[in-house]
């Protein structure tokens, strides 16, 4: 359909164009994506044996839709992804607010301009990415700002009386007529507010002060709320509820595999940090598991969350603060460090809701001891597991590693602003590093190695093998009983 040739309602008709209702058009273009083996959801992993089946259901249905879940698990990217199941283009009444179907206008404006003009009636042609409307429930919203009202300026301009259904300024639902709307954190919304979508979501009508007024708006509706919500700020009220079709739960990502791919596509870098910083695939790993290990602490209350943002904001973090040491360095090109983790604290601090005893711990603290649990708990997937027990006799793969420390009972210093040549220098001083390199992680490049070669001793600090300290210019390491000889 040539849509540039078709300006009138008569050009319209004769096109061959049928009506159909936003959630028909939804449900036919899903019918034809899956027919085609074309992905749906395209940019949203791990949902793809979970989420996305039950989002399409909804669909298929034609339901309206409240996803449900904790924050940072893609529930407003779900909500935009719809339209892109659209049809590309619809025809509008020209100059219509709530953008009447040509052939089943709904508006007094609609229906009298059609009356007056017949087949000459201009049309025009709304693109799907026009057909999205988003509201933030807020406890400031009204009834006139989502539904609309009397508009006394308009009454006064036209001359008209309040009774006159021309004086009505329409709100944001009836003006996103045959759009996706959206409404993020539905509990939020006041009780009252959310009453007065009743009739929207069972019957299409919408109600305005005294006038009888009889809309069926043609919507597709998708709320999103916290269950956190539900016991802190607000609720669903349940009659409201009963008339969303589908209630779908959202998730995390289930592994760490997931986690990384969703991080690495929503980072924001800049160009001139992905080609002078490399990122070992390990310390990727440690980034997402230390997000893994934020929603498992005592210390941070689970019923809020932690967003998968969380994980975005730290690798920017990271890259950034290897970034800033190799600019104080003079080096060109640099490896992330895992004493570069240290950098990762604040968006970890500013993403997480501490229970009472994570108060009493320190927001920092907190931060600081989920990256050693992280290596505590990566480290048994790459080298043997130390045994919390262990025998006087029992020989151990890291008794070499644990005698050097002993041995250079000065302690051995990695500062911050080290340059890359010196880093690594430092790193190979400690000769049975590379041994249990070679023999556990021979593969490994030169390039990765350091960074595991530094794993490997915070992986000793967490279970009790060495002693870190950490100091202004940077980390110390000693063998676990340094402290009381050194008198510190």
């Amino acid at each position: 359909m040539k849509i540039e040739t078709i300006k009138t309602l008569e050009a319209l008709k004769k096109s061959g164009y049928k009506s159909k209702s936003i959630k028909d058009e939804l449900r036919d273009n899903l019918i034809e994506k899956i027919k085609n083996k074309e992905t749906t959801f395209a940019g949203v992993h791990g949902y793809e044996n979970t989420v996305i089946p039950e989002l399409e259901r909804a669909i298929l249905s034609r339901h309206n839709i409240n996803l449900l879940g904790l924050r940072g698990q893609a529930k407003t990217r779900l909500a935009r992804l719809m339209l892109n199941l659209l049809d590309e283009y619809i025809p509008v009444i020209a100059g219509s607010e709530i953008n009447d179907d040509p052939l089943q206008p709904i508006s007094r404006y609609a229906i009298e301009l059609i009356k007056e003009k017949g087949d000459n009636t201009p049309i025009t042609w709304l693109h799907r990415s026009e057909r999205f409307a988003e509201k933030l429930a807020t406890p400031d919203v009204t009834v006139a700002d989502i539904i609309g009202d009397v508009d006394p300026i308009k009454a006064a301009n036209l001359k008209l009386s309040y009774a006159d259904d021309r004086v009505i300024h329409y709100g944001m639902i009836p003006r996103a007529n045959r759009c996706i709307f959206v409404i993020n954190e539905l509990p939020d919304l006041q009780a009252r507010i959310q009453v007065a979508l009743f009739n929207i979501l069972q019957e299409g009508d919408i109600q305005i002060r005294g006038f009888k007024l009889r809309l069926p708006l043609d919507m597709q509706f998708i709320f999103t709320a916290n269950p956190e919500d539900y016991t802190n700020r607000g609720s669903i009220v349940t009659p409201l509820k009963d008339r969303i079709g589908s209630q779908i739960l959202t998730h995390y990502p289930a592994d760490i595999e997931t986690a990384k791919t969703i991080t690495e596509q929503e980072a924001k870098l800049d160009s001139r940090q992905e080609n002078a910083i490399h990122v070992p695939e390990l310390a990727k790993d440690l980034l997402e598991q230390i997000v893994f290990e934020a929603r498992e602490s005592d210390f941070i209350d689970e019923k809020s969350g932690v967003s998968a943002r969380l994980s975005i904001t730290a690798y920017e973090n990271l890259l950034s603060t290897a970034e800033l040491r190799a600019l104080k360095a003079g080096d060109e090109n640099t490896t992330v460090r895992l004493s570069d983790f240290l950098g990762i604290i604040p968006a970890i601090t500013g993403k997480v809701e501490l229970v009472y005893e994570g108060e009493q711990e320190g927001a920092a603290q907190v931060a600081y001891n989920l990256i050693g649990e992280a290596v505590k708990s990566l480290f048994p997937e790459f080298f043997p597991k130390i045994e919390k027990l262990q025998k006087q006799d029992d020989e151990s793969p890291y008794d070499d590693i644990v005698s050097w420390f002993f041995n250079h009972s000065e302690g051995f210093e990695l500062l911050d602003d080290l340059r890359d040549k010196e880093y690594k220098t430092l790193l190979d001083a400690v000769s049975p590093l590379d041994d249990l390199l070679g023999e556990y992680q021979s593969k490994l490049s030169k390039q990765e190695s350091y960074f595991v070669k530094e794993f490997v001793l915070w992986a000793l600090v967490e279970y009790k093998q060495l002693s870190k300290y950490r100091f202004t210019e940077g980390l110390q390491f000693k063998d676990p009983y340094g402290s009381f000889i050194s008198g510190i």
